[in-house]
């Protein structure tokens, strides 16, 4: 038993994901597997195995597990959130990445490569610096100065420090309507997503912004840019690692930070997939609710990613910690955990023959619940069978 109730009529309650947090913690180091094995055998393919262990054996992993649909009692909620350990792990996960970094980055200038092992070690330092937008992620939705300087310090590797901004402030706003650049619209596939969602992101964070400092009095460019700040250390960083490894370490940095951008992108694209929230009366949108979002409750993936995938709940409540997030009954959900959907969204057709049809089911088929990719409005809901 998870929890039991005491004769004061309390609950006392046992986290039994306490100690699989630490995955959260263990998967993204294992991104420095394959240069490690290569140092110790000088087998290129070992490069691979990171590679595989994301976009092969965790959907594997997710799909032989299950999914956990267990919450905890509301009344067991405080004492979780104000418990420390959960945040040590959020925290000790900040220097593990950046040492993932710099060691790839040592790696890949210090050994003479293949092309193809290069890119193998870019997916996979990529996709550590996509765990570094998660914990971001997770860090930046918290009000304590050390979370949110910890979130600056996790995004700047990846160049990706206007994500708090644009995250918290702009998607959160505009999520699963046609204004949000980072909400997926049915019938977008994700590499004409990938063009609308990177740079509208940039912009509106930074417009954002702007507009905060200038309430203010102040100008955008000045060090309370929040932008800036994270732009600032990631600046230094590559300068540093340039003069430390030289100019051939340049490339390796700006490919895999943008794969690791390309993960946000792709997390961003497999979570709010066609749903639209309602207009009032007045015109404006109707509250976030949780069947605004794609929710996945597959176990692995969850571990590993700090309960990002209970995304519906997070996107009505943003405040609430990754291990108090819920499950909700008759929500849309994903077949698979984030790696597995991601692998099927890089194949578009594959994506829409599995994706649309459980979009339709989960809206059931109401025009007005759909975000359709405007210029394909019309095929879809003749392919469909839909009827305004």
């Amino acid at each position: 038993m998870s929890s039991q109730v005491l004769p004061s009529g309390l609950v006392q309650y046992r986290d039994h994901k306490r100690y699989l947090w630490l995955l959260s913690i263990a998967v993204p180091a294992l991104m420095n597997t394959g240069p490690l094995l290569y140092v110790a055998r000088h087998d290129v393919s070992a490069l691979w195995i990171p590679v595989a262990f994301l976009y092969v054996a965790m959907p594997i992993a997710d799909w032989m597990l299950g999914q956990d649909r267990s919450n905890p009692p509301e009344s067991a909620v405080p004492a979780l959130e104000a418990d420390r350990y959960y945040r040590y792990i959020t925290y000790a996960v900040v220097p593990v990445l950046w040492m993932t970094y710099i060691f790839a980055a040592w790696f890949v200038s210090r050994y003479a490569l293949p092309w193809y092992a290069q890119v193998a070690v870019i997916i996979s330092t990529g996709a550590a610096g996509g765990f570094c937008i998660n914990v971001g992620h997770e860090l930046g939705h918290k009000q304590t100065n050390v979370e949110r300087w910890l979130a600056k310090i996790i995004l700047a590797p990846t160049g990706y420090g206007h994500f708090t901004i644009e995250h918290n402030r702009g998607h959160h706003r505009d999520v699963a309507t046609p204004d949000d650049p980072a909400s997926a619209r049915m019938g977008e596939g994700i590499w004409r997503f990938t063009l609308r969602e990177y740079p509208g992101a940039v912009r509106r964070a930074w417009k954002l912004e702007r507009e905060r400092l200038g309430r203010l009095g102040r100008s955008a460019w000045n060090f309370d840019n929040e932008i800036l700040q994270p732009l600032l250390i990631t600046v230094v960083f590559y300068i540093g690692m340039v003069v430390w490894l030289g100019w051939r370490v340049l490339p390796f940095l700006v490919l895999s930070g943008m794969w690791a951008n390309f993960q946000l992108t792709s997390a961003n694209y497999v979570e709010h997939y066609g749903l639209l929230r309602g207009k009032l009366a007045d015109g404006s949108f109707e509250r976030c609710q949780p069947h605004h979002s794609w929710n996945s409750n597959h176990m692995f993936s969850n571990w590993a990613l700090f309960h990002l995938q209970r995304h519906s709940d997070h996107h009505t409540f943003p405040g609430r910690r990754y291990q108090s997030l819920r499950h909700f009954q008759d929500l849309p959900t994903l077949p698979n955990g984030y790696f597995g959907m991601f692998t099927l969204a890089y194949f578009p057709p594959l994506w829409y023959r599995v994706m649309d049809p459980l979009l339709l089911a989960a809206v059931g088929r109401d025009l007005t619940r759909i975000n359709f990719q405007p210029n394909k409005r019309e095929k879809l809901m003749q392919k469909y069978g839909l009827s305004s």
